[in-house]
């Protein structure tokens, strides 16, 4: 595998964990966190979720669902990859905007941020083992989480 195709792959992952949480497939996005940690700032605390049974009890927990699905739409931009060749490590910094409509509830962004991501090459993929996420513009979240994630 060349740089451009490591980077391509791990984009390919950033990418999918949004596709997936849009179509409500929260068992296959937890699963892409099987090797990782999963931690979330709020405020001034931050949460760690560890593994997928972890990841995927948290998105039931929250998550608000219509007929199975969030209604939403993650929009991941600005993606940054640095691959360690070497190491066989990647790091990724990029951010996120999540979009959502529903009945009384127009087409807006209702939370946008960053992620900081780490990912290591193991058995010929490239897996997460690391997903930091900092919410820095906060909107109306009422028709998209149940609770606090803390």
């Amino acid at each position: 595998m060349t740089r451009d195709d490591d980077r391509d792959a791990v984009t390919k992952l950033i990418f999918r964990y949004a596709e997936l949480l849009d179509e409500g497939a929260f068992a296959s996005a937890a699963h892409l966190f099987e090797h990782a940690t999963f931690r979330a700032v709020v405020g001034s605390d931050v949460y760690t979720r560890t593994g997928a049974d972890q990841v995927r009890e948290q998105f039931d927990r929250m998550v608000i669902t219509y007929d199975g699905i969030p209604a939403t739409k993650h929009v991941t931009t600005n993606v940054v990859v640095e691959v360690d060749d070497h190491a066989r490590t990647a790091a990724c910094r990029s951010y996120y905007s999540v979009l959502q409509a529903r009945p009384g509830l127009p087409l807006q962004v209702i939370i946008a941020g960053r992620y900081h991501d780490a990912f290591a090459h193991v058995d010929g993929e490239w897996r997460f083992t690391d997903r930091l996420i900092f919410s820095d513009l906060v909107g109306d979240l009422s028709h998209h989480l149940r609770t606090n994630p803390l």
